[in-house]
């Protein structure tokens, strides 16, 4: 069964056989909900920040926009 959240673990929809690996979207959203998702991280050892079957640069690239836009919340 796929994640409801979208969060890269053991339960990820991009586990699931016949599912292509996730790309930007799916980075750009997992960079979102970073802070929420290691907070998670820590109590439950099998939700991962990070999508390890990715498309490779596109997956990195909206990851790291995520992760960008929640500090630029932090300093306006």
């Amino acid at each position: 069964m796929a994640n409801i959240l979208s969060i890269a673990g053991s339960n990820s929809k991009y586990k699931l056989p016949d599912c292509r690996p996730a790309g930007f979207l799916a980075g750009l959203w997992h960079g979102l909900i970073l802070p929420i998702t290691f907070i998670i991280s820590i109590f439950n050892p099998k939700v991962r920040i990070y999508e390890t079957n990715n498309r490779g640069f596109l997956y990195d690239l909206g990851f790291v926009i995520g992760i960008g836009s929640n500090f630029n919340n932090v300093n306006s």
